[in-house]
């Protein structure tokens, strides 16, 4: 069982935040990630990253249709010569 008489670990100066630090000063990390990414470390080792809502909307919004990106492809109207395995058909399971 922890220390309770133990302070926390002193602020990060990079962005990177152990576990129990970040469990301790979570709405700080929370502050910290509208900047910026925020990396959490278990171990030793990158684990996890706290970033602005608004950062991730943006790397996972949509950029147009699957059409739109199959229409766009350089292989289109390629003169490809593709061959296709013309195997009976599997039987169905009952």
């Amino acid at each position: 069982m922890a220390d309770r008489n133990t302070a926390p670990d002193p602020l990060p100066t990079d962005d990177t935040w152990t576990l129990a630090n970040a469990k301790a000063r979570l709405s700080e990390v929370v502050d910290r990630a509208q900047t910026g990414p925020q990396v959490i470390t278990r171990h030793g080792r990158p684990n996890a990253v706290v970033v602005s809502a608004d950062e991730w909307a943006r790397k996972t919004a949509r950029k147009g249709t699957l059409a739109e990106f199959l229409l766009a492809s350089p292989l289109r109207g390629a003169d490809l010569d593709l061959e296709r395995v013309h195997d009976a058909p599997r039987d169905e399971m009952p």
